[in-house]
């Protein structure tokens, strides 16, 4: 008898936003990564940008804010972050929604519950398909469904810091047409910190329709979260790493969306596709700041004694849309061909209202109101999107695929003053262009991917940025607005090669080197006296490097070792200010020159991931994550005398074991030789240097801020299964 051949398995990836068929992998001119539910609950990760921090090539994080749910995430050197002021480059998606907020373009990670995730894709470079913000890259997020993840489970954890979880999720199907999920969970962490507490409440369910060639569902879900925050500290405050440097700082969202998605063949050569979506988000942010202008004389003699203020600021988004897909397969010249074109249309009204009142600080430092909050802002933005795009992939040769993208962007902001004493805030700003994309794949033989890729994409400046634009008059992230020069577009330029492979069944590897520019760049400059500053163009800037991963099994130990190198710079020359850094002219400006590296993309990041099958019923995993040292800022120049952050090793370890089928245990621990390391730094005044870090305002003191990490933490876990 003929010998049985096993084939390796056709992998399918997005290549637009919207769900449909897809292109095979190895006609993807980029380095794709793809995560799936299985490994995200290997690791028993609590947050995601936590969970890509520890896994995937070119994934960073930095702690600016001092909660686990408001990390930045940077790939690439570009960053999708929940603050205000933190200049966006990468577009998140989920079930073909964007999600980044119109209000700021931030990522809101602490809304959609890791449990209902059936797949994540990043996509990097410019791909235009994905539109605007997609200057280095799109993550794309598939939610599971009924079919996809039959049966039921609940499960609950704790440990360190008071972290207490519970979860429950139920999948299945009604008849032979109809699947249901639904997810839910809580959570709640007492902050390995002072003051940075975490409560999490989030919700999803799904139901679908399917046929022989349609696909209807109606997705829905929502969350009621709270987010204390203990800011970045002086260097001076690392005796007691824990402590806050100013507090309250509170984070809330609360937010509720819903989804309606079809799907239909009209033959196995014509498929289409759309959405239609709402979404709605409440913020409310309260924080507590310096006044910087402690001590100062006013014209008749008077000095200001007032040592600080609390600021609070809601944001009310409404947002809508919907896009519509058809992908078209063929022949065009007698070569097999995949067309795609869709369009999509994205509106959003936001009211932004902020006010502040005057405060002292105790001896901990805790900000103690003085009166009552006094209105400072009263805004209200429209953003309206639209997008056509177009993405063929031509069959050249059985080995040869050639790819052409292509996408129209039109984006308009408008701003209005709703208190009627700063008209001037009134505003409407539009920006559009048309980004192109070109690639080519060289598929050889099997299991051998070569590529070469050439693409352009554009960031509109948000509203947030518009109106806060003025170096005589920086605004308090997120606190308040004024009327503004206009920003330009930021647009990317992004060319990418690299190879990937399969050897034998049980090893993979991939290779890529990158180059993205991007012209009239936006940075948030901060005044490092205050929480205030101001957006600008600051010229070229440039992100390139290289990527290389390789994974394989050895009988029961599978290992997976990456390495990725990241040269983020500016390619102008630029002045800030920034007095705090020792490096500064008399008028407290810093010179940014060609080549200066950007503060808080580390230049080197080595992952090693280790998957040890010790028995049938137990698993156990270790991920260690090496990190070079980073720039802080305000250091935009590079030269300030505290020099760079420096690098760290963490490694933390996962296990599981199943008792029977249906129950499991599991525990995970963090950073597990305790490391003291910080992610993020920035440059500042410290107006706490009297006994015991009390108020001393008439001194304030230049210093290197940091934001430092966890310590050494541990949890444990039940897990109980049903069909």
């Amino acid at each position: 008898a003929a010998a049985t051949v096993t084939l390796p398995a056709v992998v399918v990836v997005g290549t637009t936003p919207l769900l449909g068929i897809g292109t095979p992998l190895s006609k993807v001119p980029a380095n794709v990564q793809t995560v799936r539910a299985a490994a995200l609950d290997a690791q028993h990760r609590m947050t995601l940008a936590d969970y890509f921090a520890a896994n995937l090539q070119s994934v960073t994080i930095s702690d600016a804010q001092g909660n686990p749910y408001q990390a930045d995430l940077n790939y690439r050197g570009f960053t999708a972050s929940p603050l205000l002021g933190t200049p966006q480059g990468l577009s998140v998606f989920v079930d073909g929604v964007r999600v980044n907020e119109p209000f700021g373009d931030v990522v809101n990670w602490d809304i959609l519950p890791m449990q209902a995730i059936d797949r994540m894709q990043l996509i990097p470079g410019s791909n235009p398909v994905y539109g605007r913000n997609t200057l280095g890259g799109a993550l794309a997020i598939t939610t599971k469904n009924g079919k996809s993840s039959p049966g039921g489970e609940a499960e609950v954890s704790g440990g360190s810091w008071g972290r207490v979880s519970g979860s429950v999720e139920q999948g299945g199907t009604i008849g032979s047409n109809l699947d249901y999920y639904a997810t839910a969970n809580v959570a709640h962490d007492g902050g390995w910190a002072d003051h940075n507490e975490s409560r999490v409440r989030q919700v999803f369910g799904k139901l679908r329709y399917t046929d022989a060639d349609t696909t209807l569902s109606v997705a829905a879900g929502g969350a009621d979260n709270a987010l204390y925050g203990s800011q970045t500290i002086p260097r001076s405050f690392l005796d007691n790493r824990k402590q806050a440097y100013t507090y309250p700082d509170l984070n809330r969202n609360s937010a509720a969306y819903l989804t309606l998605s079809g799907d239909h063949f009209f033959s196995d050569h014509v498929e289409l596709s759309g959405n239609l979506y709402y979404r709605h988000l409440r913020n409310t942010n309260t924080s507590s700041n310096n006044n910087t202008d402690y001590g100062s004389v006013d014209d008749d003699g008077g000095v200001d004694t007032l040592q600080g203020s609390n600021a609070q600021s809601t944001i009310v988004t409404d947002s809508y849309g919907g896009s519509l897909q058809l992908t078209l397969l063929g022949k065009l010249f007698g070569l097999s061909n995949q067309l795609v074109s869709g369009v999509a249309v994205d509106v959003a009204n936001s009211s932004y209202v902020a006010s502040s009142q005057d405060a002292y600080f105790t001896d901990t430092r805790a900000a103690v109101g003085i009166g009552g909050f006094v209105p400072r802002t009263d805004a209200n933005t429209r953003n309206a999107n639209l997008g056509i795009y177009v993405s063929d992939a031509l069959s050249l040769t059985p080995h040869w695929t050639l790819t052409l993208s292509g996408r129209y962007d039109r984006s308009r902001s408008k701003i209005g003053d709703e208190s009627g004493v700063q008209p001037l805030l009134d505003g409407d700003h539009t920006f559009s262009r048309f980004n192109p994309a070109v690639g080519l794949n060289w598929n050889p033989v099997p299991g051998f991917t070569a590529y070469a890729t050439y693409n352009e994409g554009m960031r509109a400046p948000t509203a947030i940025e518009l109106a806060c634009a003025d170096p005589a008059a920086p605004c308090s992230l997120p606190n308040d607005f004024v009327a503004d020069p206009a920003l330009k577009p930021v647009i990317s330029k992004t060319f990418e090669a690299g190879m990937r492979g399969r050897i034998g069944a049980a090893t993979t590897w991939s290779a890529a080197a990158y180059r993205t520019t991007l012209t009239d760049d936006i940075a948030f400059i901060s005044d490092p006296a205050s929480a205030q500053g101001y957006f600008r163009n600051v010229g070229d800037t440039r992100r390139q490097g290289i990527e290389l991963a390789g994974r394989t099994q050895f009988g029961p130990l599978g290992v997976g070792l990456s390495y990725s190198y990241v040269d983020a710079t500016y390619r102008s020359s630029w002045t800030e200010r920034s007095p705090a850094n020792s490096a500064a002219d008399a008028s407290g400006n810093v010179t940014v020159k060609p080549g200066d590296r950007i503060p808080g993309i580390p230049a080197h990041t080595v992952k090693l991931r280790l998957d040890y099958a010790a028995t049938p019923s137990w698993d156990i995993g270790m991920n260690a994550t090496w990190r070079s040292g980073v720039y802080a800022r305000g250091d935009e120049n590079n030269q300030d005398a505290n020099g760079r952050i420096a690098g760290y090793l963490l490694v933390d370890l996962d296990m599981r074991y199943r008792i029977t089928k249906r129950f499991e245990v599991f525990a995970s621990v963090t950073n597990l030789f305790d490391k003291r390391y910080a992610s993020f730094g920035v440059l500042g005044q410290n107006f706490f240097n009297g006994p015991n870090h009390t108020f001393d305002g008439a001194q304030p003191v230049n210093e290197q801020f940091v934001g430092p990490g966890a310590p050494r933490g541990a949890w444990v876990g039940v897990r109980y299964a049903w069909d």
